[in-house]
């Protein structure tokens, strides 16, 4: 569940919080730090409350970030986290919706978490696409999340969470890992490798072909 806490931006209460961020953050950020670039942009997509995208930025200053997000205010959340923080490397957020047009042409990396389970298929299939045409050969894309694998037997909370998912809405859903990489492979993005995180959730690795 998404909390609600006060901010300052327009003496409105915009500031929005994930617990979930403070637990997972510095576990993907020692990912990150393996796998991105030394430089360049990295555009995140649904980036939510922007908790994420402060502390990513904080922590690799020679990279510049680009947060996302479809939601009005996830996006106000995200300008008033900003605003607050002051990194000269940390963009306005942009209002893009992973299953339509992308307002961006290029980025050096593409990071998005804990958004395949909480959308429709299409807006899988929609960052899949937009990653092959916006990374370079070689570029990041980075996934975070729970997956079933065929290969591995399935947590009995990742059954139950998928069932709730489902239950809030039926496009919803915990993702076959099979699934998205077969997606990612057609659309130019060959699977790099899997890690192993906390609370059954995985790190999900792909680069551009070249």
């Amino acid at each position: 569940m998404t909390l609600w806490v006060p901010g300052e931006a327009g003496g409105e209460a915009q500031k929005r919080h994930a617990p979930a961020t403070l637990r997972n953050r510095d576990a993907i950020l020692a990912i990150l730090r393996d796998v991105l670039p030394s430089a360049g942009l990295v555009l995140e997509v649904a980036s939510g409350s922007g908790e994420h995208a402060i502390h990513f930025a904080a922590a690799l200053p020679a990279l510049d970030w680009q947060p996302s997000d479809p939601d009005p205010a996830a996006l106000g959340s995200i300008a008033a986290w900003r605003a607050e923080a002051g990194l000269p490397n940390l963009r306005a957020p942009i209002l893009l919706d992973a299953a339509g047009d992308w307002p961006i042409n290029r980025a050096d990396a593409i990071l998005c978490i804990n958004m395949v389970h909480i959308s429709p298929w299409d807006g899988t299939l929609g960052l899949l696409r937009g990653a092959g045409r916006v990374l370079p050969p070689g570029g990041l894309l980075y996934l975070y999340g729970p997956y079933i694998r065929d290969d591995v037997e399935t947590a009995p909370s990742n059954l139950a969470f998928d069932a709730s998912l489902k239950a809030r809405d039926p496009r919803w859903g915990v993702r076959r890992l099979e699934d998205v990489v077969a997606a990612a492979e057609a659309q130019g993005l060959r699977f790099d490798r899997v890690v192993e995180m906390a609370a059954n959730n995985l790190s999900v690795i792909f680069r551009r072909r070249t």
